[in-house]
């Protein structure tokens, strides 16, 4: 009886660890555009694969890198159902200034604001650009700090193995 209790209880835990692995997204709330409230942990893009990006207004090749990104968005959002979330690391003396200067950029991503950096800390975030790849579950597929051109097809293809 000892025995099988021991089992029960190991499979029980094999569940658990499992189940505690499905996603590498952290639960921290941040703001949106809107300042609606959002739990990072409940992102998702219906079994699809999305990207996490982290960026500020005052990083020129975050800059460079989200507009490469919104040049080439539309269509890999039609081929491949990916879906970006920009994560705005802008302090409290930068954040207003993160909306109008997405608006004016015209850029195509949920735009999210990390104004204390927790989500950053969270994710281990160092310096932007810091881009993430999550696969369907949320689990993290690639990941990459840093900008250079042409980078945004490096990205691609690993968005391409998942529909694999």
């Amino acid at each position: 009886m000892k025995k099988l209790f021991a089992l029960v209880a190991a499979v029980l835990f094999a569940f658990g660890l499992q189940a505690q692995q499905k996603s590498d997204l952290p639960s921290v709330t941040i703001k949106n555009l809107q300042g609606k409230d959002v739990n990072i942990a409940t992102l998702s893009n219906n079994g699809k694969p999305f990207v996490i990006t982290f960026w500020a207004t005052w990083c020129g090749p975050c800059i460079k890198e989200h507009n490469a990104l919104d040049e080439v968005y539309a269509d890999w959002k039609k081929e491949t159902g990916v879906k970006i979330f920009a994560v705005s690391i802008d302090d409290s003396r930068t954040t207003a200034k993160v909306k109008p200067f997405v608006e004016g950029k015209g850029w195509d991503f949920e735009v999210l604001l990390d104004v204390n950096k927790d989500l950053a800390r969270a994710m281990n975030v160092a310096n932007p650009p810091h881009t993430f790849l999550f696969d369907g579950t949320g689990k993290i597929v690639y990941q990459h700090t840093g900008y250079l051109d042409g980078g945004e097809e490096d990205l691609y293809e690993e968005i391409l193995k998942l529909k694999k």
